[in-house]
């Protein structure tokens, strides 16, 4: 049993219907902050659970849930002559798979109106009980944001019948290394997992031995004569007033015991560590071994390079029995558990590796940073390493020395694979500017980049002029139109003399100088406390 996808409507972060069609083994969701990552595991561990941060909603909704925009919308509205309704939260997961338990929850009751299996989670305004008071706020202009005092939580199958998060067959665990809910000292998730793991009998067992530690404690003689002195002095009735140890449900172990590792509790050791015996705990479970979601936010948080690692290997061994959706900022991540599982998140958009074209080249360069531009506010794709230096020395000079990757802009060098890189950002609507070299060609320049000639977010940036000369280099005839001598036509000998700390006394020597150390010539005028002047068509890759 698997999640085939999840629909979110109003929660957060999402306001239009956002659709994610989910790998049934993994899944490796990558994208900005506040992109949307965190709020699907939420949104999924929220519908198949009812808990969010730990805790129910049932009768603890809070308007931050809901959608800004969406909230905004709304309460314009009350101030016109017609209204929108209170705005509802959906989300819907769709099920796959073949067991009497999935068949209960099959039916027509989701947004597609198709017949399959799944659930759905709603916060909505309880009209049956609250209308006439609602109707009265919004007649006396009093609301200024979402009442979400007059709202109910619930989950229905797609069969339109309300359910529990006991019925759902599928069960899911949210790990989030970079926070630890408490219960009585003990991890809330550890709790409920050791539990998970245990059978029916061991349950029982475990009971049972805590009412005899209770029995114990109640018998000890010194108890004894605190709970008389506490009765005495209470005089609050005529009855025994006691401390006790709390047996009032069957499961009053599960709240009472700490979870110890290596005899430290469990809370005290490193959040990294807490991190990989979540998640080994939620692999190695039994029960319901093919029907587990497990939720991994940001595993490389707290994480050695050698332990994350350790859970990598242990995530690629097991996903094939469980369903893992992970979300990262990572390219090791990424790419040690495999590009071809990559999703990546953008204003909503949605790209996968494994649909692109180009997706056999991203899924070769395992060391290479792939991320980087997926995660960029805005990018600048060059060549190489020199024109990399000399586009960010450019940019500084026109922004009163501030780096580009300080405006979010990431300036990648991406060797000849421009188009790859193009292919995603353009998926993915990215704003990218291309520097790239004319090499003596303009036509076949601008023929290689037309698909993107009308892209309102991609800029090819190239010297329209050819420009050629007498120089020859080893016997064949000298590029003109590459970065280096297109800086020099920009400037003069003297200029450049000054900022190389060379002197070369032709244009032509300055040329060959140029072409033999293009490293140290960018470094150069990188680190220059002298401004030069740069080719037109680097400028319009760092104008806005």
């Amino acid at each position: 049993m698997r999640i085939t996808k999840v629909k979110i409507t109003n929660f957060k972060c999402y306001e239009d219907t956002f659709s994610l069609v989910l790998n049934d083994g993994l899944n490796i969701i990558v994208g900005s902050n506040e992109s949307g990552k965190t709020t699907i595991l939420e949104a999924i561990q929220l519908a198949l659970t009812g808990l969010l941060n730990g805790r129910s909603l049932k009768n603890d909704q809070a308007g931050y849930l809901f959608n800004l925009s969406t909230q905004e919308k709304y309460v314009k509205s009350l101030c016109t002559s017609t209204p929108l309704p209170p705005p509802a939260i959906t989300i819907e997961l769709f099920f796959s798979g073949s067991s009497s338990e999935l068949a209960e929850l099959e039916g027509d009751g989701n947004s597609e109106r198709a017949k399959v299996s799944g659930v759905v989670y709603r916060i909505e305004f309880d009209e049956e009980n609250y209308k006439d008071a609602y109707d009265e706020l919004v007649k006396a202009g009093e609301l200024r944001s979402i009442p979400v005092e007059y709202y109910t939580v619930g989950i229905k199958s797609f069969a339109r019948k309300g359910i529990t998060p006991r019925n759902i067959p599928i069960k899911s665990a949210l790990i989030d290394s970079s926070s630890t809910r408490l219960q009585n000292g003990s991890d809330v998730y550890v709790s409920r997992i050791i539990r998970d793991v245990l059978e029916e009998h061991e349950r029982a067992s475990i009971s049972q031995a805590h009412r005899k530690l209770k029995d114990a404690f109640v018998d000890d003689k010194n108890l004894q004569v605190i709970n008389e002195r506490i009765t005495s002095a209470a005089k609050i009735s005529n009855k025994a007033v006691s401390i006790a140890v709390d047996l009032s449900s069957q499961t009053a172990w599960e709240n009472s015991l700490m979870t110890y590792i290596d005899l430290i509790p469990f809370q005290y050791i490193g959040k990294g560590e807490q991190c990989v015996i979540k998640t080994k705990l939620a692999l190695s479970a039994k029960k319901n071994a093919e029907a587990t979601a497990i939720l991994l936010e940001e595993p490389e948080n707290h994480l050695s390079h050698t332990r994350l690692n350790e859970l990598i290997a242990d995530l690629t061994d097991q996903h094939g029995q469980k369903q893992i959706i992970i979300s990262t900022h990572s390219s090791f991540v990424a790419n040690k558990l495999g590009l071809e599982h990559l999703i990546v998140l953008r204003d909503g958009k949605v790209a996968r590796i494994s649909e692109l074209v180009a997706s056999d080249f991203f899924k070769k360069l395992a060391g290479y940073d792939t991320l980087r531009l997926a995660l960029a506010r805005k990018a600048v794709l060059v060549e190489g390493d020199s024109d990399e230096l000399v586009v960010q020395r450019a940019y500084m000079d026109a922004n009163k020395g501030r780096l580009p990757i300080q405006d979010g802009i990431d300036v990648i060098s991406v060797g000849t694979a421009f188009l790859r890189f193009l292919e995603l950002a353009n998926k993915l609507r990215i704003p990218v500017a291309v520097v790239t070299d004319n090499d003596g060609d303009v036509a076949a320049v601008a023929a290689k980049y037309a698909d993107y000639d009308r892209s309102d977010t991609i800029k090819i940036c190239f010297d329209p002029v050819v420009d050629t000369g007498p120089l020859k280099t080893k016997d064949k005839p000298y590029n003109y139109n590459t970065l280096e001598p297109k800086l020099l036509q920009a400037n003069n000998l003297a200029a450049l003399n000054g900022v190389l700390a060379t002197s070369k006394k032709t244009d032509d020597e300055l040329r060959i100088h140029m072409q033999a150390n293009k490293t140290e010539t960018a470094l150069a005028i990188f680190n220059s406390k002298t401004a030069i002047n740069y080719p037109d068509y680097i400028t319009k890759a760092i104008t806005p």
